[in-house]
């Protein structure tokens, strides 16, 4: 996506004639039909892969949940609900779990879905999922007791193992025949094909301009209302069509002509233009929002000093970033806290260290070990939310005493980058800024940021035993209260440690035709449930 200016969409949606360049128009004899049958979609990136195990981009999980399906899901609420599963029963010394999945399940290429491949499923996501590595750790058996029982024999009681299985973010512990789970965690699936209420369409794929799915006639829903990831899937077009666009006032022009009946991410530049038309509705699908934050390398100078990190965190103002990221304060909140803000376990404790103090920020740069080195700060030019990040930050630490190299990039050439564990004076990196669906960082067992485990961590690679030794004993919390408590002590910590500094939380708006409605509030774009008029 590039940088849009208020102006530039001015001119481009001023034309309304004007086609598309990226697109085709449909041909007139097919008009009636694809309108009433076919949704047009623009997501937010190019489809680059069909493996949502194998990479945790967004726009592939979106791809997973109209293939794949999964044994439980999670609602609105927060509560894990069977999917797949049509039941689940637990020993009663708890070591023993057994799923019993729904009859008539099957897959896109027509054969049965069976326990066997629910269980080869498993072990591939558990490969790539800190959640489900520490699912596998405490099971000492996971089996196929016949074609529609699962059955897990495990060390210890595991009550979060619902959780692990309905996780709602990257990876989606996605069930898949046998023979495609069966593949290499690390090596790339090369068909998607899933038991989930959309077939996907190899032949039309093309990278970099679309993908096409179809509804999967030999679906069954669960009798049940949608919520969120859970409930009943029941699908109301014969197709969905996505779009890749990589301009916005293109994609935005699109829409506006009726040619486009939903862009899942259009930047915030372009609203308030797009907000005036009639036809057109701008909404926000997700209750809770994204979350933001800054990302320290922990692992080499300067920011190896805590002193450093804490000093940083001293002196940041949300609002400044959430203003540069969204502009309209209805979209956004301030959210200082480790777990985000509006999910069961986030409590804030500690937040006091961010109090936006300057002055006291700057004293605390003399006290560290900083030399005066340049702190390398990788800033991604393509995704307009995070484009002016960069830009916020290298300010802030000038004001605080610190030298800085912003290096402007895209998407993918800072996630080469920041692969790197050099210094940053030999390819390496100090900053970097980045989001999450809030339900991703909402538990200690899927919030890759709090990990403290050194160089096996996520980038930027903290050591935090203590940290550690509190995750493992939130997991064997006995209730919520004692989830509770810990998940305060976590924070606590991570305002001590700092392996990051939280930003706040935006919603993320979403347009669509008024053609369309009945689209189910989620943390993702769902298809199912929808109607085109």
């Amino acid at each position: 996506m590039t940088t849009i200016t208020r102006r530039s969409t001015l001119r481009a949606l001023a034309g309304a004639a004007l086609a598309p360049a990226s697109f085709a128009p449909l041909a007139r004899p097919a008009i009636a039909q694809a309108a009433a049958n076919t949704l047009h979609f623009v997501p937010s990136s190019d489809l680059a892969a069909l493996d949502p195990i194998w990479t945790t981009g967004y726009v592939v999980r979106n791809h997973g949940y109209m293939v794949f399906d999964t044994l439980f899901a999670m609602d609105t609420g927060f509560r894990v609900r069977p999917q797949m599963a049509e039941s689940h029963e637990v020993s009663d010394d708890g070591k023993t779990s057994t799923i019993r999945l729904r009859p008539g399940l099957k897959f896109h290429d027509g054969t049965p879905v069976r326990a066997v491949d629910c269980v080869a499923s498993i072990r591939r996501w558990a490969a790539r999922d800190g959640f489900g590595q520490t699912l596998m750790a405490q099971t000492d058996e996971l089996a196929a007791v016949d074609d529609r029982t699962i059955r897990f024999r495990l060390k210890a009681p595991f009550p979060l193992l619902p959780e692990a299985l309905g996780k709602l973010s990257s990876p989606v512990p996605f069930m898949m025949p046998e023979r495609l789970a069966l593949t290499d965690p690390n090596t790339q699936i090369k068909e998607a094909i899933g038991s989930g209420p959309f077939r996907f369409l190899a032949d039309e794929w093309r990278q970099g301009a679309s993908a096409s799915y179809v509804r999967f006639d030999g679906y069954v829903p669960r009798d049940e209302k949608p919520d969120g990831m859970a409930g009943g899937k029941m699908v109301n077009v014969a197709r969905v069509q996505w779009h890749t666009m990589a301009d916005g006032s293109t994609a935005m022009s699109a829409l506006r002509t009726g040619q486009m009946d939903w862009l899942e991410a259009p930047s915030a530049d372009l609203l308030p233009v797009i907000a005036r038309q009639r036809n057109v509705t701008v909404s926000t699908l997700d209750p809770v929002g994204t979350y933001v934050l800054l990302r320290f390398n922990s692992l080499v100078p300067p920011f190896d000093d805590v002193v450093l990190r804490r000093a940083v965190m001293r002196a940041l103002n949300q609002t400044d970033y959430l203003q540069a990221m969204v502009g309209d304060s209805s979209l956004y909140r301030e959210c200082k806290a480790f777990f985000p803000c509006g999910t069961p376990l986030s409590t804030g404790t500690g937040s006091a260290a961010m109090d936006g103090k300057l002055d006291e920020a700057r004293a605390m740069v003399k006290a560290s070990s900083y030399d005066g080195r340049k702190v390398v700060i990788l800033s991604s030019a393509d995704l307009p939310m995070l484009a002016p990040l960069g830009e916020v930050t290298a300010d802030l630490l000038r004001r605080i005493g610190m030298q800085v190299d912003l290096i402007t990039t895209d998407w993918g050439s800072l996630l080469a980058r920041r692969a790197s564990q050099k210094p940053a004076e030999e390819g390496g990196w100090n900053i970097f800024h980045t989001t999450a669906v809030a339900q991703e960082f909402m538990s200690p067992a899927s919030h890759l940021a709090l990990r403290g485990s050194g160089r096996a961590a996520w980038a930027g690679w903290p050591t935090d035993p203590k940290m550690e030794a509190l995750r493992t004993e939130w997991f064997a919390a006995p209730d919520h209260a004692a989830q509770l408590k810990l998940a305060a002590a976590m924070e606590q910590q991570a305002f001590d440690r700092v392996p990051y500094v939280p930003i706040g939380q935006f919603r993320q708006p979403t347009v669509f035709r008024n053609v369309v409605s009945d689209i189910v509030s989620a943390s993702a774009p769902l298809f199912w449930n929808l109607r085109k008029a």
